[in-house]
C-alpha cells in the first residue's frame, strides 16, 4: 500500500486573514476533505499550493 500524498510540513498554523495554513497553504476544508479525496484531487491542489503561499505570504515572512 501506498502512502497518501501531502503537502503537509508539520508547520499547522491557520492564518486567519487568509484562512490558510501558514506550512502547506491548504483550506480548512481541504485539510478536513484530504483523506476522502482521490489522488487525482490531491495533486490538483498540490499544484496550485505554490502559488497560494507565494501570493499571500504574510507579512512576517517577507
Amino acid at each position: 500500500m501506498s502512502g497518501v500524498s501531502t503537502p503537509c510540513i508539520r508547520i499547522c498554523v491557520i492564518d486567519q486573514a487568509r484562512r490558510l495554513c501558514e506550512g502547506c497553504g491548504r483550506t480548512l476544508a481541504e485539510i478536513a476533505g484530504w483523506p476522502r479525496m482521490s489522488e487525482a484531487e490531491r495533486l490538483e491542489i498540490m499544484r496550485e499550493l505554490p502559488g497560494r503561499l507565494a501570493t499571500s505570504e504574510p507579512e512576517r515572512f517577507r
